[in-house]
């Protein structure tokens, strides 16, 4: 095993930061790979909003469900998906004179797909580059919830969409990577819906693997406590409430 594929193996979440400050240096060779990252015709479909306002983090670290450790990063970056730079570059360039070219207001939802992967493509770029340099980092996101209150924090505009938040930092103490269940989830030419015992035999290995010492009581199997836990929940509740006010607002023509 290269080093590579070494770092992606050994790579955990980092919600735990040491005092050692995030360098001028470190930050723009992560930003710099960041920005490398593949991206659709090249048109680069996202923006990064570093956060450095500590009173803002602080205030992310509430909206984002109740999180302190986000206020304790010492680097936070947003990755948005962006069609708003785009569309104002074409009002600026007049592309409504072209003829026989359909005049859009505003983005699709297939747009939005296309500019969803661009920003978690490169967010996942900066964390393995990151990553590469001894800084850890850690997903948020809940950054998508509190929607209204996030779009105004943040001055995103309707064209735009918080796909990911990362906190970056030296980790205080480094522990061992958290298991991925990998059965079933590889098919080959077509998707394999699972059967009755495959379904039977994910659900023993997901137990065995994040439920070793058995389930809390209420719970039969290890699905039934995911499912309460994960999905109906109110933060799940909040997250598609949100998501559908920003696909509504992604759709939606702004002057």
């Amino acid at each position: 095993m290269n080093a590579t594929l070494q770092l992606i193996n050994a790579r955990t979440s980092t919600r735990t930061f040491s005092a050692q400050e995030i360098t001028g240096a470190e930050r723009e060779t992560i930003l710099h790979a960041a920005l490398r990252a593949p991206t659709a015709g090249a048109m680069m479909l996202y923006s990064i909003i570093q956060i450095e306002d500590q009173a803002l983090k602080d205030r992310l670290a509430v909206t984002c469900d109740d999180q302190p450790f986000i206020a304790r990063a010492p680097w936070v970056l947003i990755f948005a998906a962006d069609m708003q730079r785009w569309m104002d570059l074409f009002s600026a360039s007049d592309v409504g004179s072209l003829p026989g070219v359909p005049h859009l207001e505003a983005p699709g939802l297939g747009d939005l797909m296309m500019a969803c992967s661009d920003a978690l493509i490169a967010a996942q770029t900066a964390v393995i580059a990151a990553e590469s340099i001894g800084i850890g980092s850690c997903y948020i996101g809940d950054i998508l919830e509190q929607a209204e209150t996030h779009a105004e924090l943040l001055g995103l505009p309707n064209h735009t969409l918080p796909v990911a938040m990362l906190c970056f930092g030296h980790p205080r103490a480094v522990r061992p990577p958290t298991p991925h269940c990998t059965s079933h989830v590889v098919h080959t030419d077509r998707y394999h819906r699972l059967t009755a015992d495959e379904l039977e035999g994910l659900s023993a290995e997901l137990a065995a693997m994040y439920a070793p010492h058995g389930l809390k009581p209420g719970f039969a199997n290890y699905p039934q406590s995911i499912y309460e836990r994960k999905f109906a929940c109110e933060f799940m509740a909040e997250m598609n409430r949100s998501v559908e006010w920003w696909l509504r607002r992604w759709v939606t023509p702004q002057r």
